[in-house]
């Protein structure tokens, strides 16, 4: 029988192969070849040209803790996983050398012995009783592809075998067999026969296990347990008599071995993080093996949260989830689709990474850097009522209006005309190179921009937005998330103050959980686009970020489909499977203002339009020293300042956080941290404001 190139032989040992002229042949050429004298010997076992010995073996992608996420077949649709000699069970090497090779540590190759008795024995009997093969000889056999039923093969495989002895240790000659080693089908070595047969590592096997893995090789395609439990389990029986008669085992463990059945199935391999495995191999095709910072354990509990979460929904939602670490960057799950297959659902499509609308997710951005400009504070008083931005009329979602709010509740509660009076506030550029900033790649219908973006207006992955709720969970810092184990991220840069990224998180800390769902204080976010097209919920807590989104792949709407009912759930429900109990969020900083509204600076209890806080006045407010880009000197007690025009009382902002407040002199001192840049802003008492950047030495 033949596959792939390579033939294979139904009962290698057994059945009548070799006629008794041919045993004897083959000896008497053996006898010949020694008689030649040990030089001649030598140099002719030297001369012999070995077959390639390095072994194209099966490219694998690994977790954090080394165990197989996934494999893919050698180019001719084999597996062959890589399997040094320590990584396999002792009882199954003692095995092996029991039946096989009891001398394999004491020959050169061929055992002159071994091959005589397997005369004697052929002899008396008629047929071959047992085999001459050494473990070095079926190693040069596999590596030629070649067969055994030929004198000429045979004396070749004796030669081969020799000339293997002198340029490789026995270990080496072992891993190859390990390798090597035919378990039918399109299994090929220890590892994946064990993977596929018993579905695990071969590590710790069972005295049943390593005994069915001896005996399959003889004979790969008739002993294959699941298509011959009857012929693999009596060969199995037979390994195990050997094995006890050897003093490998004793007798009463080979007879509870006998009663253990041989597994009926060949087990699917592991094909977890199945998307990831994909972009991290063709990242580096050249790798054999790759080490992802993912948790194994933890991709399979949410992939099987996925495929629950679309269960009953239809044959067309799909799901995707992304869990990392936020103070390293490390991702730890990364659950592309709901299954990885071709269907309705079009579960190949990687979905943490397509781009989709992300709806209000934005949102928390947007407030983040209006609290780090000093335009506003959680408890700052704002407008939900009909506006019109230039000829852009933005709606809530709910086409109601709740008139002046807290921004700490427009956030909790979504408001939509609050966001874009921020946006226009800030302009869309300061939005658009924050996004940048964090590492996301943003994507702008027809390139562009506009006040719109902080509604869901925009491409972005769910990558992307992870990584950016990270950088609010990490206190403001940026950096890219990562996948490979060891790979060095870049420096995080700081995208806003520690203290615009508490507030916020403190602000999504307080949202109500979904119904059923833990009362707790994970801070997250939900979103819907427009048409319902993409569902959105990204959460964390002090340690984690977890995003998951839902839709239909082709981008098509979802009728009734809100973040809030159909991602947060799941959103809960990750973390859930995630740890037993959240980290806990960290503490204010302590350049927090924690006061109510009432006790806000005056510039900062109602939020004035852009017209208003930024229109340009012949008393208007400025900033009059330090100059705009100046380096200062920081003296002991602080940075001298100075402001020209405006109104008195004066509040004096360092990164968006109060340091003076009600001051009526145009002169003051700030108490500063330290060195390195700083953004100092001044507000008067109408709400103009003036702002400069500087560093301090």
């Amino acid at each position: 029988m033949t596959r792939g190139g390579r033939k294979f032989f139904a009962e290698e040992f057994s059945a009548p192969r070799f006629p008794r002229a041919g045993w004897v042949l083959a000896l008497a050429a053996c006898l010949w070849l020694g008689a030649l004298g040990r030089d001649r010997f030598d140099a002719f076992i030297d001369a012999t040209v070995l077959p390639p010995l390095a072994v194209e073996m099966s490219v694998e992608v690994l977790d954090r803790d080394g165990d197989l996420l996934r494999a893919y077949t050698v180019a001719d649709g084999r597996w062959r996983l890589a399997l040094p000699p320590d990584r396999v069970d002792p009882l199954y090497l003692r095995m092996l050398v029991a039946y096989e090779d009891r001398r394999f540590r004491d020959h050169g190759g061929v055992d002159m012995r071994s091959m005589a008795r397997a005369v004697v024995q052929a002899a008396r009997n008629g047929r071959v009783v047992s085999g001459g093969s050494t473990l070095t000889m079926q190693v040069a056999r596999l590596l030629e592809e070649g067969t055994t039923g030929k004198v000429a093969g045979k004396l070749r495989q004796m030669r081969v075998a020799l000339a293997l002895e002198r340029r490789l240790s026995k270990d080496q000659i072992l891993q190859l067999y390990l390798h090597l080693a035919p378990f039918g089908g399109n299994l090929e070595g220890v590892r994946a026969a064990s993977i596929s047969y018993f579905g695990k590592e071969p590590a710790r096997l069972t005295p049943a296990e390593a005994a069915l893995l001896v005996a399959i090789p003889q004979a790969p395609e008739s002993r294959r347990p699941d298509r011959a439990a009857d012929r693999a389990e009596a060969a199995r029986n037979r390994v195990l008599a050997r094995a006890v008669a050897a003093g490998v085992l004793d007798p009463e463990t080979a007879e509870a071995a006998r009663r253990e059945a041989v597994p009926g199935l060949r087990q699917p391999f592991p094909a977890l993080a199945a998307h990831l495995a994909d972009r991290v191999r063709a990242e580096r095709p050249q790798d054999g093996q790759h080490r992802l910072t993912l948790d194994g354990d933890l991709q399979r509990r949410l992939e099987a949260l996925a495929a629950e979460a679309v269960a009953g929904r239809g044959e067309a939602l799909q799901v995707a989830i992304l869990v990392a670490d936020h103070a390293s960057g490390e991702i730890q799950a990364s659950v592309g689709s709901a299954g990885y297959q071709a269907d309705l659902r079009q579960g190949f499509v990687d979905m943490t990474q397509a781009l989709r609308s992300p709806g209000s997710t934005l949102k928390p951005l947007v407030y983040a850097l209006a609290f780090d400009e000093g335009l506003a504070h959680p408890e700052t008083m704002i407008e939900d009522r009909p506006m019109r931005f230039g000829t852009y009329a933005p709606q809530n979602f709910d086409r109601l209006y709740l008139g002046t709010i807290r921004m700490r509740e427009a956030l909790q509660l979504s408001r939509n005309i609050p966001v874009v009076e921020l946006t226009e506030a800030l302009g869309p550029a300061k939005l658009i190179s924050a996004m940048e900033k964090a590492g996301m790649k943003p994507v702008f219908p027809g390139d562009q921009p506009g006040l719109a973006i902080a509604l869901g207006g925009v491409g972005v992955t769910l990558q992307d937005m992870v990584q950016l709720y990270a950088a609010l969970a990490r206190g403001g810092v940026a950096r890219p998330l990562t996948w490979r184990l060891g790979a060095e991220g870049a420096e995080g840069q700081r995208l806003v103050s520690s203290v615009a990224a508490w507030q916020v998180g403190d602000i999504l800390a307080g949202l109500a959980p979904p119904p059923g769902a833990p009362a707790n204080r994970l801070a997250y976010k939900t979103g819907t686009s427009y048409g319902h097209r993409d569902a959105w919920a990204i959460g964390y807590d002090g340690r984690h970020v977890v995003g998951v989104w839902m839709g239909r792949a082709d981008g098509t709407p979802v009728p009734g489909a809100f973040g809030a009912d159909v991602a947060a759930p799941v959103l809960f429900q990750a973390f859930n499977r995630l740890k037993r109990k959240l980290d806990p969020q960290p503490p204010a900083p302590p350049a927090t203002l924690l006061v109510a509204n009432a006790a806000l600076p005056q510039p900062l209890q109602r939020f004035r339009s852009r017209a208003a806080a930024f229109a340009e006045a012949a008393d208007a407010p400025a900033v009059a020293f330090p100059p705009d880009g100046a380096e200062v000197e920081l003296l002991a007690a602080g940075l001298k300042v100075k402001v020209a025009g405006g109104t008195a009382p004066f509040t004096w902002l360092a990164d968006g956080v109060p340091v003076v407040v009600g001051s009526e002199a145009r002169e003051a001192m700030l108490a500063m941290p330290g060195a390195g840049f700083v953004t100092l802003s001044v507000i008067d008492a109408e709400g103009r404001s003036d702002r400069v950047q500087v560093r301090l030495r």
